[in-house]
């Protein structure tokens, strides 16, 4: 067992801020991840039907990842180590967390590290790019578990429900390894829906050759004929087309959530005009609209030569959109509902390559959490003065994906009911990382 240590800041209104140390052991909460309960939110998850939704009347919750495709540099991002012989031309900076520095490439970010709860231990030991991808956003290395995306939208659904749970954004070229597999065993209906290159999804606005009229017959003969087929054939693969053709019917009484062009100029300049930025700003219209979970990818930070540049490059667009994000979903009141994730499947190698580069790297790297169920202002973990091992607070991504569900309400101890049989929500063998949650 290994004790792990969290710097945080309590900041007030008058700006003042003091450091305080916390240690707790990390057995203890491994022991209290070994029950296989039911959600703790008021909702029954079973899959062979007799569910029981979500309390309507409760706040909505809403978590939205950024995934930085290709994984970032610890050491030019959050974990900088200027002074060894890894670390690199970039400088550390002094951030708005008395004592904690980050990369000087983050210039943004670094004036709101009290808004943030960043884990410097992750080891996740895992270097493949797909089966990154997977595991952090799955927390499990086995395959056909649910994502976060697709769980969340699982977890959180109500019946009044019109919009997709789960919506995932991407670039369309290179495509590299994106699509991992999204709702595993939860079945189609929570699959994520796909914006690619910003676009909405495919004929979801009514041929102008259809009216009204027509629509609505054609609907009620439709209706009519899936009740006549349905009888005594309600099976999986019916139900799945049933959901799909729901999903998109929705969608295309909500078009509008996919125009950006409906937002101000001034706040598309300030997003910035790029894939990332964009991405992020209809995010935002997605989840202001009802949809429970969004990621956004944001690509390019697989730097095998000339690192310095891509990463400099990759954090010119990350840093300013995302303090931007940050800024507005406070001044919404998005923040107090909406959980925040920034991760990618990996880190990049504490030694440069011959080709000025950092490769793959699992074994030491870093992330951040932001928004609801998150304690603001934590830097937990240590790598050592090489950043090649995680010296303290070690943590997975099973810890990580616990600590999403519990962020977020949920009980991450409890199980699907799948066949019969209980299938637990994370990772029994991992527990949430108490440390950064509120």
């Amino acid at each position: 067992m290994t004790d792990r240590t969290v710097s945080h800041s309590d900041r007030q209104g008058n700006g003042a801020s003091r450091d305080r140390a916390i240690v707790s052991r990390r057995g203890a909460l491994r022991a209290a991840a070994g029950g296989f309960g039911l959600l703790s939110m008021g909702s029954r998850v079973a899959l062979g039907g007799g569910e029981q939704p979500v309390d309507p009347h409760s706040p909505r919750k809403k978590l939205l990842l950024l995934f930085l495709s290709g994984g970032a540099s610890q050491l030019e991002t959050f974990d900088p180590k200027p002074d060894s012989r890894y670390g690199g031309p970039f400088r550390a900076i002094g951030t708005s967390l008395p004592g904690i520095h980050i990369g000087e490439l983050l210039p943004h970010t670094s004036q709101n590290m009290h808004r943030l709860a960043v884990i410097r231990s992750v080891n996740s030991d895992e270097t493949s790019h797909f089966r990154g991808h997977y595991l952090l956003q799955s927390g499990r290395k086995v395959p056909g578990y649910p994502v976060m995306g697709s769980a969340v939208a699982r977890l959180l659904e109500r019946p009044d429900d019109t919009l997709p749970g789960y919506v995932t954004m991407r670039r369309k070229n290179p495509q590299a390894y994106t699509d991992v597999g999204d709702a595993g065993f939860l079945g189609p209906k929570y699959e994520g829906v796909r914006i690619i290159d910003g676009q909405p999804p495919a004929n979801i606005t009514r041929p102008d050759t259809l009216d009204a009229e027509t629509v609505a017959i054609r609907e009620a003969v439709r209706r009519s004929s899936n009740a006549r087929f349905l009888r005594g054939r309600r099976t999986q693969s019916v139900q799945a087309y049933d959901d799909a053709f729901r999903k998109a019917d929705a969608l295309m009484r909500r078009s509008d959530i996919f125009d950006i062009a409906r937002e101000p100029a001034g706040d598309r300049e300030r997003y910035g005009d790029h894939h990332f930025g964009k991405n992020c700003l209809l995010a935002r219209r997605m989840l202001e609209a009802g949809v429970h979970c969004v990621k956004v990818a944001h690509h390019d930070w697989d730097a095998h030569f000339e690192n310095f540049h891509w990463q400099r490059q990759r954090c010119l667009e990350f840093d300013r959109t995302f303090v931007t994000l940050l800024d507005d979903f406070q001044q919404r009141g998005l923040l107090d509902e909406t959980l925040i994730v920034v991760m990618g499947e990996m880190g990049r190698t504490p030694r440069i390559n011959y080709y000025g580069g950092r490769d793959h790297w699992g074994t030491a790297w870093s992330m951040a959490f932001a928004g609801h169920g998150i304690r603001p202002g934590v830097v937990l973990g240590k790598t050592n003065d090489l950043g090649t091992e995680v010296v303290d607070a070690e943590v997975d991504a099973g810890d990580l994906f616990h600590t999403v569900l519990t962020a977020m309400g949920m009980d991450s101890t409890g199980s699907y009911r799948i066949g019969g049989r209980d299938n637990p929500l994370a990772d029994p063998a991992s527990s949430p990382i108490r440390e950064v949650l509120a």
